[in-house]
């Protein structure tokens, strides 16, 4: 073999090394953002499976108010099946939109519900309903918080992907998509937990 052979087979081996490197921490950066994603379903879930419960301690003390908790239940149930089509691909822009949207009326329906609830002392009074009170109050802090660990990871994945070398590679290696932030419609509102104070 003559040494421009040589040279040639080294620089050929060096990048074939470093597409497998570029490959492997582009697997790494997804991965960790779609566990990001499932970390904001689990508390998402969470959060869903305590508004029944909270609507069901204020139906005995809200009689005339029947409106707003359906309100409720019907927002948590679109906010929910907006989470499950987003868990499916956490990479779909339509579906982060869709449940971004869906959160919104949630938030906005719980709002309203608490506005309510002023009304009726012996309900923000009541045991069962502080402790769902502080639960949800918990849960959401806890989405914030798995939020903006999902939108760190969706950064750091889409920042490695679109530097130079790697852009080259990635479309190669089916990473051609950005990854989506997950942002609410009424950011500034809903990254502070909300003040639920029955």
């Amino acid at each position: 073999m003559d040494m421009g052979t040589i040279i040639t087979l080294v620089v050929l081996v060096v990048i074939v090394f470093y597409a497998i490197s570029i490959y492997n921490q582009l697997v790494a950066l997804k991965n960790q953002f779609q566990n990001g994603f499932a970390q904001i379903e689990v508390q998402l879930k969470r959060r869903y499976d305590l508004i029944p419960n909270l609507v069901e301690v204020a139906k005995g003390y809200m009689t005339h108010e029947k409106e707003t908790l359906e309100n409720v239940i019907a927002a948590r149930n679109q906010a929910s099946a907006g989470l499950e089509k987003a868990a499916g691909d956490p990479n779909s822009p339509s579906a982060l939109k869709d449940l971004a949207g869906a959160e919104s009326v949630l938030q906005g329906a719980l709002g309203q519900l608490n506005f309510v609830m002023e009304d009726y002392p012996d309900l923000k009074a009541n045991q069962n309903m502080m402790q769902l009170t502080e639960e949800l109050t918990s849960t959401e802090n806890k989405v914030s918080f798995a939020r903006q660990a999902f939108n760190d990871q969706v950064m750091a994945y889409n920042t490695y992907k679109q530097s130079f070398p790697q852009t080259i590679f990635a479309g190669l290696f089916g990473h051609s998509a950005d990854a989506t932030l997950l942002e609410f419609e009424d950011s500034a509102e809903i990254q502070a937990a909300p003040k639920v104070s029955f």
